[in-house]
């Protein structure tokens, strides 16, 4: 097949009515980590009708295609895309919006499931263009720790045959429709999870010598993590968050509450200062206990590593976007406190993560993990095409 490239750039244009309504369907059916359950019958059927090999059941709901190049080749990439929403209600008014109260798609994963069936799609009719073989992850629960990816690799699936790349796109807000961003090396911040409670002498909030103040204290522990982690991000110069999403006392306006929950999590760029940083966590609430003779339990639920983009594949990928969409469609970024799963993947295998942008030009940009979230669907074309030519071009390369 002559012109692949103008192949690519054709197909995904005639494609995309089709990934739109995939990307509808998702968006307007969505589900929970570890509960995607329709969606996942919903993959297997269309790849089914696509005569696409699959194997289901992987991590739970998770599915693994697989496409085989026709021609000589042995090298093996991986695409991924998450399948679980968020528990948000969506406040949109579309004919796609969410039929599923308290649940939405406000991260993308609809789109991004969308863009890998389009992707499967199209690989699919060149496959005899090309040697090795393409797996196609449908991966649940991204937004929930443990993490699908963690689980998915430790089922063993990803063994025979193993991946030597593994690739995951993410639409990006701040990023034009039509544009792809990239970044070598960190990119993504580790992500754990903190919760403490703090437990003493609740009772009458008039008789404060019979009583221990769990709410000053919760307060006071807070203050300290925070100025102590902010004293060693400024020492060891390595960019730290330590952010406290809740508090909570059932007390009353006379009532001193037993316990006290706090909740947050601890996000930073390096695997040494995260253990470090949570082991702080522990011994700051320690001495705060001892102080105020209370007790504070801390139970830490450990979740995403940093995720690294091998350098080659990143300057690789960047050069085959360029040829394919121009020069002036590349973005490059610095690094990001968010997080992402996908981390997990870099340990099995060099790995790329990149963003499509999905913002019509001159338009307000619609923040990510919020009810009014949305996106531009044009976005949806440029990400099956830039997709399918870096794997194209990554099978065809000899290293």
């Amino acid at each position: 097949m002559s012109g692949i490239k103008e192949y690519i750039l054709g197909k995904s244009a005639d494609l995309k009515v089709e990934v739109i309504k995939l990307r509808r369907h998702f968006h307007s059916y969505p589900e929970l980590s570890y509960e995607e359950t329709e969606t996942s019958q919903f993959i297997c059927n269309w790849l089914q009708n696509n005569e696409i090999a699959f194997r289901k059941g992987i991590a739970g709901t998770g599915i693994i295609g697989m496409i085989k190049g026709k021609t000589q080749g042995k090298k093996v990439i991986a695409l991924r895309a998450e399948m679980d929403a968020l528990p948000i209600t969506e406040r949109n008014k579309t004919e796609y919006s969410s039929l599923i109260p308290g649940k939405m798609h406000a991260c993308g994963h609809d789109a991004h499931l969308a863009m890998l069936l389009g992707t499967t799609k199209l690989l699919n009719s060149i496959r005899d263009q090309f040697g090795g073989t393409v797996l196609l992850i449908f991966q649940p629960g991204e937004e929930k720790s443990p993490g699908g990816a963690r689980l998915v690799i430790e089922s063993g699936e990803l063994e025979n045959p193993k991946p030597d790349i593994v690739i995951a796109q993410h639409i990006l807000p701040e990023l034009e429709t039509g544009k792809v961003g990239y970044k070598a090396g960190r990119y993504m911040a580790s992500c754990d999870e903190i919760y403490i409670t703090v437990t003493g002498k609740g009772g009458h909030a008039a008789l404060p010598g019979l009583t221990t103040d769990q709410i000053y204290i919760a307060s006071n522990l807070v203050i300290r993590l925070k100025n102590r982690m902010l004293a060693q991000q400024t020492l060891n110069k390595i960019p730290t968050v330590l952010g406290i999403g809740r508090i909570s006392g059932e007390g009353a306006t006379n009532i001193i509450p037993e316990n006290v929950y706090i909740s947050g999590t601890f996000r930073t760029f390096d695997e040494k200062w995260r253990a470090e940083g949570l082991a702080l966590v522990r011994t700051v609430s320690a001495e705060t206990a001892q102080e105020f003779g209370v007790k504070i339990d801390v139970n830490i639920a450990e979740g995403y590593p940093v995720l690294f983009n091998d350098e080659n594949l990143t300057s690789k990928a960047i050069e085959f976007s360029e040829e394919l969409l121009g020069k002036n469609k590349i973005e490059t970024y610095d690094i990001r406190m968010s997080s992402d799963d996908f981390s997990f993947y870099s340990a099995l295998a060099p790995s790329l993560y990149f963003r499509i942008g999905i913002r019509k030009k001159d338009t307000e940009m619609l923040k990510l993990h919020t009810p009014d979230f949305d996106i531009d669907e044009d976005g949806l074309e440029t990400g099956v095409a830039n997709l399918s030519w870096l794997v194209y071009n990554f099978l065809l390369s000899e290293d």
